[in-house]
Protein backbone atom coordinates (compact mmCIF):
# COMPACT_ATOMS: atom_id res chain seq x y z
CA UNK A 1 0.00 0.00 0.00
CA UNK A 2 1.39 3.23 -1.13
CA UNK A 3 0.38 7.00 -0.08
CA UNK A 4 -0.90 7.69 -3.85
CA UNK A 5 -3.19 4.91 -3.24
CA UNK A 6 -4.85 6.22 0.27
CA UNK A 7 -5.38 9.67 -1.47
CA UNK A 8 -6.77 7.99 -4.44
CA UNK A 9 -9.02 6.67 -2.13
CA UNK A 10 -9.70 9.88 -0.48
CA UNK A 11 -10.33 11.56 -3.63
CA UNK A 12 -13.14 9.02 -4.59
CA UNK A 13 -14.69 8.48 -1.42
CA UNK A 14 -15.38 13.01 -1.40
CA UNK A 15 -16.07 12.81 -4.68
CA UNK A 16 -18.10 9.74 -5.39
CA UNK A 17 -17.28 9.93 -8.92
CA UNK A 18 -14.12 8.55 -10.45
CA UNK A 19 -14.35 11.54 -13.44
CA UNK A 20 -14.11 14.47 -10.96
CA UNK A 21 -12.20 12.48 -8.67
CA UNK A 22 -9.27 11.87 -11.44
CA UNK A 23 -9.83 15.69 -12.52
CA UNK A 24 -9.06 16.79 -8.78
CA UNK A 25 -5.60 14.33 -8.39
CA UNK A 26 -4.77 15.46 -12.13
CA UNK A 27 -4.86 12.33 -13.80
CA UNK A 28 -6.48 10.19 -16.09
CA UNK A 29 -9.52 8.13 -14.84
CA UNK A 30 -8.04 4.72 -16.00
CA UNK A 31 -5.10 4.61 -13.70
CA UNK A 32 -7.27 5.72 -11.18
CA UNK A 33 -9.83 2.77 -11.27
CA UNK A 34 -6.42 0.88 -11.22
CA UNK A 35 -4.93 1.85 -8.02
CA UNK A 36 -8.57 1.55 -6.10
CA UNK A 37 -8.68 -1.57 -7.41
CA UNK A 38 -5.19 -2.74 -6.20
CA UNK A 39 -5.93 -1.14 -2.72
CA UNK A 40 -9.04 -3.13 -2.49
CA UNK A 41 -7.07 -6.03 -3.13
CA UNK A 42 -4.57 -5.73 -1.28
CA UNK A 43 -7.02 -4.86 2.06
CA UNK A 44 -9.24 -7.78 0.77
CA UNK A 45 -13.07 -5.97 0.63
CA UNK A 46 -14.68 -3.75 -1.15
CA UNK A 47 -14.14 -0.21 -1.09
CA UNK A 48 -16.92 0.69 -3.46
CA UNK A 49 -20.01 -0.30 -4.99
CA UNK A 50 -20.11 1.06 -8.05
CA UNK A 51 -22.22 0.89 -11.82
CA UNK A 52 -22.57 3.26 -14.57
CA UNK A 53 -24.50 5.64 -12.90
CA UNK A 54 -23.34 6.13 -9.18
CA UNK A 55 -20.66 5.28 -6.71
CA UNK A 56 -21.26 4.97 -2.99
CA UNK A 57 -19.01 3.36 -0.05
CA UNK A 58 -19.22 -0.06 1.19
CA UNK A 59 -19.36 -0.23 4.79
CA UNK A 60 -15.65 -1.02 4.66
CA UNK A 61 -15.01 1.97 2.70
CA UNK A 62 -17.24 3.75 4.80
CA UNK A 63 -14.83 2.47 8.27
CA UNK A 64 -11.67 2.85 6.26
CA UNK A 65 -12.95 6.80 5.41
CA UNK A 66 -11.68 8.55 8.79
CA UNK A 67 -8.80 6.68 9.43
CA UNK A 68 -7.16 7.63 6.10
CA UNK A 69 -7.84 11.35 6.33
CA UNK A 70 -6.24 11.50 9.66
CA UNK A 71 -2.99 9.92 8.08
CA UNK A 72 -3.07 11.90 5.29
CA UNK A 73 -3.99 15.13 7.45
CA UNK A 74 -1.01 13.79 9.82
CA UNK A 75 1.67 13.72 6.94
CA UNK A 76 0.57 16.97 5.73
CA UNK A 77 1.54 18.33 9.36
CA UNK A 78 4.49 16.53 8.98
CA UNK A 79 5.58 17.89 5.77
CA UNK A 80 4.42 21.30 7.01
CA UNK A 81 6.44 21.00 10.65
CA UNK A 82 9.61 19.54 8.55
CA UNK A 83 9.52 22.65 5.63
CA UNK A 84 9.09 25.27 8.60
CA UNK A 85 11.94 23.67 10.63
CA UNK A 86 14.21 23.91 7.30
CA UNK A 87 13.28 27.83 7.42
CA UNK A 88 13.87 28.43 10.73
CA UNK A 89 10.05 28.72 12.02
CA UNK A 90 10.61 26.04 14.22
CA UNK A 91 13.39 24.74 17.08
CA UNK A 92 15.27 25.79 20.16
CA UNK A 93 18.52 28.37 20.30
CA UNK A 94 20.47 28.62 23.73
CA UNK A 95 21.77 31.86 24.09
CA UNK A 96 23.95 33.48 26.98
CA UNK A 97 24.09 36.29 28.32
CA UNK A 98 24.77 38.81 31.55
CA UNK A 99 22.09 40.16 33.28
CA UNK A 100 22.30 43.94 34.03
CA UNK A 101 24.66 44.70 30.62
CA UNK A 102 21.78 43.16 28.64
CA UNK A 103 18.75 44.70 29.90
CA UNK A 104 17.84 46.76 26.85
CA UNK A 105 19.11 44.61 24.20
CA UNK A 106 18.16 41.05 25.16
CA UNK A 107 14.21 42.14 25.71
CA UNK A 108 14.09 43.79 22.57
CA UNK A 109 15.76 40.49 20.73
CA UNK A 110 13.40 38.02 22.32
CA UNK A 111 10.07 39.87 21.92
CA UNK A 112 11.23 40.74 18.21
CA UNK A 113 11.14 36.26 17.65
CA UNK A 114 8.39 35.48 19.55
CA UNK A 115 6.73 37.75 17.32
CA UNK A 116 8.15 36.26 14.23
CA UNK A 117 8.65 33.11 15.14
CA UNK A 118 6.46 31.90 18.14
CA UNK A 119 7.23 28.22 17.93
CA UNK A 120 11.16 28.82 17.86
CA UNK A 121 12.06 28.46 22.09
CA UNK A 122 14.49 30.37 23.44
CA UNK A 123 16.42 28.97 25.97
CA UNK A 124 17.81 31.52 28.35
CA UNK A 125 21.36 31.08 30.33
CA UNK A 126 21.80 34.33 32.64
CA UNK A 127 25.53 35.06 34.60
CA UNK A 128 27.16 34.46 31.55
CA UNK A 129 29.92 36.53 31.49
CA UNK A 130 31.09 37.57 27.94
CA UNK A 131 34.39 35.73 27.66
CA UNK A 132 32.32 32.66 29.24
CA UNK A 133 29.24 33.00 26.62
CA UNK A 134 32.32 33.17 23.84
CA UNK A 135 33.73 29.95 25.04
CA UNK A 136 30.17 28.34 25.68
CA UNK A 137 29.46 28.95 21.61
CA UNK A 138 33.00 28.31 20.67
CA UNK A 139 32.34 24.44 22.32
CA UNK A 140 29.13 24.66 21.23
CA UNK A 141 26.76 24.45 23.96
CA UNK A 142 24.84 27.65 23.32
CA UNK A 143 24.14 29.02 20.07
CA UNK A 144 24.01 32.76 20.30
CA UNK A 145 25.94 34.78 23.38
CA UNK A 146 26.23 38.09 24.05
CA UNK A 147 29.97 39.02 24.31
CA UNK A 148 32.29 41.74 23.84
CA UNK A 149 35.02 42.33 21.47
CA UNK A 150 37.54 41.26 20.86
CA UNK A 151 36.31 38.27 19.46
CA UNK A 152 39.27 35.39 18.71
CA UNK A 153 38.07 32.35 18.66
CA UNK A 154 38.28 30.37 15.22
CA UNK A 155 35.51 29.38 13.89
CA UNK A 156 33.28 32.07 15.44
CA UNK A 157 31.71 35.04 14.45
CA UNK A 158 30.11 38.34 15.56
CA UNK A 159 27.90 41.58 15.27
CA UNK A 160 28.58 44.33 16.72
CA UNK A 161 24.91 45.65 18.49
CA UNK A 162 25.81 48.50 20.90
CA UNK A 163 28.86 50.37 22.04
CA UNK A 164 29.72 50.96 25.36
CA UNK A 165 31.96 53.50 27.19
CA UNK A 166 33.30 53.01 30.40
CA UNK A 167 32.80 55.04 33.66
CA UNK A 168 33.78 55.46 37.27
CA UNK A 169 30.66 54.42 39.80
CA UNK A 170 31.52 55.59 43.54
CA UNK A 171 29.54 56.56 46.68
CA UNK A 172 27.68 60.07 46.61
CA UNK A 173 29.43 61.33 49.87
CA UNK A 174 33.05 60.44 47.66
CA UNK A 175 35.35 63.11 47.36
CA UNK A 176 35.66 62.65 44.04
CA UNK A 177 31.90 62.83 43.56
CA UNK A 178 32.24 66.59 43.32
CA UNK A 179 33.79 66.33 39.67
CA UNK A 180 32.05 65.80 36.51
CA UNK A 181 34.91 64.18 35.31
CA UNK A 182 36.99 61.75 37.18
CA UNK A 183 40.47 61.41 36.24
CA UNK A 184 41.86 57.50 36.45
CA UNK A 185 45.41 58.80 38.38
CA UNK A 186 43.08 59.91 40.98
CA UNK A 187 41.57 56.30 41.62
CA UNK A 188 44.99 55.12 42.50
CA UNK A 189 45.11 53.99 46.24
CA UNK A 190 41.17 53.49 46.27
CA UNK A 191 39.47 50.53 47.20
CA UNK A 192 37.44 48.29 44.68
CA UNK A 193 34.65 46.11 44.24
CA UNK A 194 34.64 44.33 40.68
CA UNK A 195 34.04 40.65 39.59
CA UNK A 196 35.63 38.03 40.39
CA UNK A 197 39.32 37.44 38.77
CA UNK A 198 39.35 34.86 36.55
CA UNK A 199 35.11 34.69 35.38
CA UNK A 200 35.13 35.82 32.31
CA UNK A 201 34.09 39.11 32.60
CA UNK A 202 35.30 41.54 30.39
CA UNK A 203 34.27 44.87 32.39
CA UNK A 204 36.44 43.89 35.07
CA UNK A 205 39.27 43.06 32.60
CA UNK A 206 38.68 46.80 30.75
CA UNK A 207 38.75 48.38 34.35
CA UNK A 208 41.89 46.60 35.02
CA UNK A 209 43.42 47.73 31.42
CA UNK A 210 42.13 51.41 32.01
CA UNK A 211 44.06 51.58 35.56
CA UNK A 212 47.07 49.51 34.46
CA UNK A 213 47.14 52.25 31.30
CA UNK A 214 47.12 54.74 34.07
CA UNK A 215 50.00 53.60 36.01
CA UNK A 216 48.35 51.33 39.03
CA UNK A 217 46.95 48.23 39.67
CA UNK A 218 43.20 48.93 41.26
CA UNK A 219 42.80 47.47 44.83
CA UNK A 220 40.18 44.80 44.99
CA UNK A 221 38.68 44.64 48.03
CA UNK A 222 35.32 42.59 47.65
CA UNK A 223 33.99 40.73 44.22
CA UNK A 224 30.51 40.31 43.31
CA UNK A 225 28.84 37.96 40.48
CA UNK A 226 26.66 40.85 39.36
CA UNK A 227 26.51 44.64 38.48
CA UNK A 228 23.43 44.76 40.75
CA UNK A 229 25.45 43.63 43.99
CA UNK A 230 28.97 45.38 42.57
CA UNK A 231 26.71 48.93 42.61
CA UNK A 232 24.94 48.12 46.00
CA UNK A 233 28.44 47.52 47.36
CA UNK A 234 29.64 50.97 45.92
CA UNK A 235 26.65 52.92 46.96
CA UNK A 236 27.12 51.22 50.80
CA UNK A 237 30.89 52.83 50.57
CA UNK A 238 32.74 49.53 50.39
CA UNK A 239 34.76 51.02 47.56
CA UNK A 240 34.58 52.15 43.76
CA UNK A 241 34.66 50.60 40.51
CA UNK A 242 34.87 51.04 36.64
CA UNK A 243 31.79 49.67 34.78
CA UNK A 244 30.05 50.30 31.40
CA UNK A 245 27.50 52.74 30.78
CA UNK A 246 24.91 50.02 30.06
CA UNK A 247 24.20 49.38 33.82
CA UNK A 248 23.65 53.13 34.39
CA UNK A 249 20.01 52.04 34.68
CA UNK A 250 20.82 50.76 38.19
CA UNK A 251 20.16 53.48 40.40
CA UNK A 252 20.85 53.12 44.10
CA UNK A 253 20.74 55.52 47.00
CA UNK A 254 24.18 56.86 47.60
CA UNK A 255 25.39 55.83 44.18
CA UNK A 256 26.91 58.14 41.71
CA UNK A 257 28.06 57.91 38.07
CA UNK A 258 30.85 59.70 36.35
CA UNK A 259 32.31 59.78 33.48
CA UNK A 260 36.72 59.29 33.31
CA UNK A 261 38.39 62.46 31.85
CA UNK A 262 40.34 62.17 28.55
CA UNK A 263 39.16 60.25 25.56
CA UNK A 264 36.23 57.58 26.24
CA UNK A 265 37.51 54.00 26.85
CA UNK A 266 35.13 52.55 24.52
CA UNK A 267 33.95 48.73 24.21
CA UNK A 268 31.70 46.76 21.60
CA UNK A 269 28.46 44.77 22.76
CA UNK A 270 28.18 41.92 19.90
CA UNK A 271 25.86 38.51 19.02
CA UNK A 272 28.36 35.91 18.83
CA UNK A 273 27.74 32.24 17.11
CA UNK A 274 29.30 29.20 15.23
CA UNK A 275 29.91 29.87 11.51
CA UNK A 276 29.25 26.45 11.13
CA UNK A 277 26.15 25.88 13.56
CA UNK A 278 23.68 23.80 11.03
CA UNK A 279 20.63 25.14 12.86
CA UNK A 280 18.12 27.07 10.85
CA UNK A 281 16.19 28.14 13.87
CA UNK A 282 19.40 30.32 15.01
CA UNK A 283 19.62 31.31 11.08
CA UNK A 284 16.17 32.79 11.48
CA UNK A 285 17.18 34.23 15.32
CA UNK A 286 19.63 36.25 13.50
CA UNK A 287 17.90 37.38 10.66
CA UNK A 288 15.63 38.84 13.39
CA UNK A 289 18.63 40.07 15.28
CA UNK A 290 19.77 42.14 12.37
CA UNK A 291 16.43 44.00 12.62
CA UNK A 292 15.36 44.21 16.00
CA UNK A 293 19.17 44.73 16.97
CA UNK A 294 21.44 46.65 14.36
CA UNK A 295 24.61 47.97 14.41
CA UNK A 296 25.17 51.18 15.09
CA UNK A 297 25.60 53.71 12.68
CA UNK A 298 29.23 54.60 14.11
Amino acid sequence: MELRHLSAFLAVAEELHFGRAAKRLQMAQPPLSQQIRQLEKELGVQLFERNTRSVRLTSAGDSFLQPVRTVLDDLDTAVRAARAAGRGEYGRVGIGFAGASSRETLPLLTRAVRAAHPAIELVMTGQTYANVALARVADGSLDLGFVRLPVTQPGVVCRVIDEEVLVCALPFDHPLAAREEIPLGALAGEPFVSFPANTGSTVRDAMVEACESAGFNPRVVQEAPDSYTILALVAAGVGVTLTVTSVQHIQQNGLVYRPLAGPPIRRQAALAWRADNPSAALRAVLAVAERALPTPVH
